[in-house]
């Protein structure tokens, strides 16, 4: 079915959104928890939703449930350890920097996965996708960087922190999306929901066991604040699931250039529920982001 191929389309725009709303929840736990233990409720609190819902697909879909196979690890590991590192890198940046001049450094990501996604799955780059990849992440920093504001790009800590977060991001993608490839004989949506499952565990596995060990006060705190971390981790489960659902049907730089509609998603936020008018720039940065999912999809 051909129509099967475009659904990464809608998918990756399901993701953004949830993605936006459990990033300003990550956020604003990161006071009281600090980067690790706001890092943390993402996959804590999201490892029983992702057990919901593939136990939701497998009863409507009735796939056989297999046994992870030795090709599945590397990739696994590769996208769960990365993303852990990306997400404490990410908190650690909006710390120091805007969450708008962060979100731009982290949108290279597009540009990174591309890289990536060729290197270690051999996903084809036409020139079309190159451009289309360029443009986008132009019109993101165009968009997101004020005049007057760019200082940050001057200081070191906060530029590394969040150019270091998006490659590790990109190796997230990139693992995930090779650990998605090689689950034997279900559909794409068994397959993602599955290393959707064993991704979130390994992560929640390897955090608490390290706050457990060097900060249990931390993980105290954690189950003290469970109904804002429960929104947080319901948030990162199911943004999560629709990635993977994306990197089943098609590149990560696909996907991660599709991705960059969420800048476009803030924008209208902050334009019509809190009246900020746009700028020359801010239209042009957008016409950007636009021109290049555009050609992208196009492509």
């Amino acid at each position: 079915m051909t129509y099967v191929v475009w659904l990464w389309i809608p998918f990756t725009i399901v993701a953004a959104l949830g993605q936006v709303a459990r990033n300003a929840m990550q956020r604003q736990l990161t006071g009281p928890l600090g980067t690790w233990g706001a890092t943390n409720i993402r996959f804590l609190f999201g490892f029983p939703f992702s057990l919901v819902f593939f136990a939701i697909v497998i009863a409507v879909i009735g796939d056989r449930v297999p046994w992870p196979g030795v090709a599945f690890w590397p990739w696994l590991l590769l996208g769960a350890l990365s993303q852990i590192v990306a997400t404490g890198l990410m908190l650690a940046a909006m710390n120091d920097r805007s969450f708008v001049v962060t979100t731009a450094y982290l949108k290279t990501e597009a540009i990174q996965t591309a890289v990536f996604g060729f290197v270690f799955l051999g996903d084809r780059l036409t020139a079309m996708k190159v451009i289309a990849i360029l443009i986008a992440t132009v019109g993101v920093v165009v968009t997101a960087v004020r005049p007057g504001g760019t200082k940050g790009f001057g200081s070191l800590k906060p530029t590394m922190l969040g150019l270091v977060a998006a490659a590790f991001f990109a190796l997230s993608a990139v693992g995930f999306r090779g650990a998605i490839l090689v689950v034997p004989g279900v559909s794409f949506v068994t397959a993602a929901s599955y290393t959707l499952v064993f991704g979130l565990f390994v992560q929640t596995l390897i955090l608490t066991v390290y706050l457990l060990v060097r900060a249990p006060d931390v993980l105290k705190a954690i189950f003290g604040l469970w109904k804002p971390s429960m929104f947080a981790g319901f948030m990162g489960s199911f943004a999560s699931l629709f990635w993977f659902l994306a990197f089943a049907l098609t590149a990560a730089a696909n996907v991660r250039t599709l991705a960059l509609v969420e800048v476009l998603f803030a924008q209208a936020v902050a334009y019509y529920a809190m009246k900020q008018p746009l700028s020359l720039r801010e239209i042009g940065g957008i016409a950007l982001i636009l021109i290049g999912v555009g050609l992208l999809v196009a492509g």
